[in-house]
């Protein structure tokens, strides 16, 4: 009886009550007149039904409606976790059941928001000091020009060049917070077309050719005897490339060697960054692509990067429908890899 509609309750004990009154009338009347008990009969099923209708109308129908208002309330929720099946023709049931969906439902969107806010905090934490930094040395730089240094020619130009430096860096902060916000919210647009991507690690190499020589380490490009061609945004598969790259001269060891490997996989092609660096630990792994997340915060910040290059190779390659992997063992190396559509 627990998944009976109320509907159908209510006609059973209808016909019961209607049936004990006949029954009652039958045995208690003086004659026991058979048409007695069955006028009786009808008239006490009559008035069931009658008190059925009026329940039907009031009670049923405002259940009714409070199920449907909770429903469309589920069905605008972007949540889709739940997964109750909440068809039944026990209205009660139902209504239970969507209330019970939507309270989980609500849990769930509070545990986010709760995650959301850590986040929140973290990042504009995380802002504010990779702005601090800069805005600090600039006023240093300023107040010493003011103090007298600007008419002290073994300074002035060097401070003022330390300056520049520092708002470039502020620059570049600003920059690729706005490239992220923008891949985040899909205001920037990708412009796919069809490209050779062995072509475009080559120009990557030669571009940063000067940087890696500096610490002795040595670019290659595997497999270059031939094109593979992609169909993605070039500029921003550049700008992947070009970070990856950047990361594995900034970060790896003097003399070592970093080289880009292409394979024809059928429908995509595989692009991986491998070098012989440092490595990165385990537990650095599934974070090393959130916002201003540093291995080495000191030693990151020493080379001038802004802790946002992996954040935006990760929404890059996101906006393509593609994702990127890593796999690093300390001591050894690390490698970066990814997919592209094949053109």
């Amino acid at each position: 009886m627990k998944n009976t509609s109320p509907k159908v309750l209510l006609i059973i004990i209808s016909i019961a009550l209607a049936v004990f009154v006949a029954v009652g009338v039958f045995v208690y009347s003086g004659n026991e007149s058979i048409y007695t008990a069955f006028l009786a009969f009808l008239i006490s099923l009559f008035t069931s039904f009658i008190i059925l209708y009026f329940v039907n109308t009031l009670l049923i129908s405002k259940v009714n409606e409070l199920t449907n208002t909770v429903k469309n309330y589920r069905t605008q929720s972007e949540d889709k976790l739940i997964t109750y099946s909440l068809k039944s023709d026990n209205e009660v049931t139902a209504l239970g059941d969507e209330i019970l969906a939507w309270a989980e439902e609500r849990k769930n969107e509070i545990e986010r928001l709760k995650k959301l806010e850590v986040y929140r905090k973290e990042f504009l934490g995380n802002v504010s000091h990779e702005l601090k930094t800069p805005i600090f040395n600039i006023q240093g730089y300023v107040l010493t020009l003011l103090d007298g240094g600007l008419e002290d020619e073994t300074i002035n130009r060097d401070y003022l060049q330390r300056a520049e430096r520092s708002i470039d860096r502020m620059i570049t902060i600003i920059d690729d917070l706005e490239a992220i916000s923008q891949l985040e919210t899909g205001e920037l647009q990708i412009e796919p077309e069809r490209f050779d991507v062995v072509a475009l690690a080559k120009d990557v190499i030669e571009a940063q050719e000067l940087k890696a020589t500096s610490k002795g380490i040595i670019l290659t490009v595997q497999n270059d005897d031939r094109a593979v061609f992609v169909f993605a945004d070039r500029f921003r598969i550049r700008q992947v490339i070009v970070n990856l790259i950047v990361n594995s001269i900034k970060y790896g060891k003097e003399y070592g060697e970093t080289k880009i490997r292409i394979y024809d996989m059928g429908e995509n092609v595989s692009v991986e960054v491998a070098d012989n660096g440092l490595g990165i630990a385990e537990e650095h792994l599934p974070r090393l692509f959130e916002r201003f997340y540093r291995v080495d915060k000191s030693r990151s910040r020493d080379q001038g990067g802004t802790g946002l290059g992996l954040a935006i190779v990760k929404h890059i390659l996101e906006a393509h429908n593609q994702n990127i992997t890593v796999m690093s063992t300390v001591g050894v190396g690390t490698v970066f890899s990814f997919t592209l559509k094949k053109a």
